[in-house]
């Protein structure tokens, strides 16, 4: 008889123990929250515990991350209309502050928020230059300039940006097809006059 009441509450004490206790991997850290609220911040591989039932572990990692950010029109200082892809690399620098300004969304609500940083930075540095320093193969210097506008701005979401890099820097679609709209023409209308010029130094039998 006993032993059909202890049985069970050893296996519900087992269990419960085993609930208190989890992992934190070397590519992650983690916060343990109670009621939405943070009471543990772990950041060291090894065991933990918390409280079961009561408190949850939240997962982060701890690596650098990646952000291509969505195709950008920009207007240099000389009014030429460009595409920029930019590409940045970010890591989560403080569990307490990135939980706290993108809550439960974790990763995906951070890469909003940094593609809209980014996109305001990407404005403000390319759009006091002209395009031929945009354009040009040496845009390291505006790409740091890029970076520490948008560090700045995400330091407060707990956030460090590592680097910036523009991938792509072109005409728009609409001005590429201008262009080659009126290349097109000025070869046709110098073929035309060739074509005269050819035309009026023939034999006038």
């Amino acid at each position: 008889m006993k032993a059909q009441i202890i049985l069970p509450v050893l296996a519900v004490l087992g269990a419960t123990a085993l609930s208190s206790l989890f992992i934190v991997d070397e590519r992650e850290r983690v916060l343990v929250l109670q009621f939405g609220q943070v009471k543990q911040v772990k950041e060291t591989p090894g065991l933990g515990f918390k409280i079961p039932l009561i408190q949850e572990v939240v997962r982060y990692d701890d690596r650098i991350l990646g952000l291509q950010a969505q195709p950008l029109e920009v207007t240099p200082l000389d009014d030429r209309r460009l595409v920029v892809d930019a590409f940045a690399r970010w890591r989560i620098v403080n569990l307490v502050d990135f939980r706290e300004a993108v809550g439960a969304g974790g990763v995906e609500a951070a890469q909003s928020r940094l593609d809209r940083i980014l996109n305001a930075a990407i404005r403000e540095v390319l759009g006091s230059v002209p395009s031929n320093r945009v354009l040009s193969e040496d845009r390291t210097a505006l790409m740091n300039q890029i970076r520490d506008r948008a560090r700045s701005e995400a330091g407060a979401l707990g956030i460090e940006i590592i680097d910036v890099r523009l991938t792509r820097t072109d005409l728009p679609e609409q001005n590429l097809a201008a262009t080659f709209a009126r290349m097109r023409a000025e070869r046709e209308r110098e073929g035309t006059d060739l074509g005269r010029a050819a035309s009026g130094r023939g034999d006038p039998r």
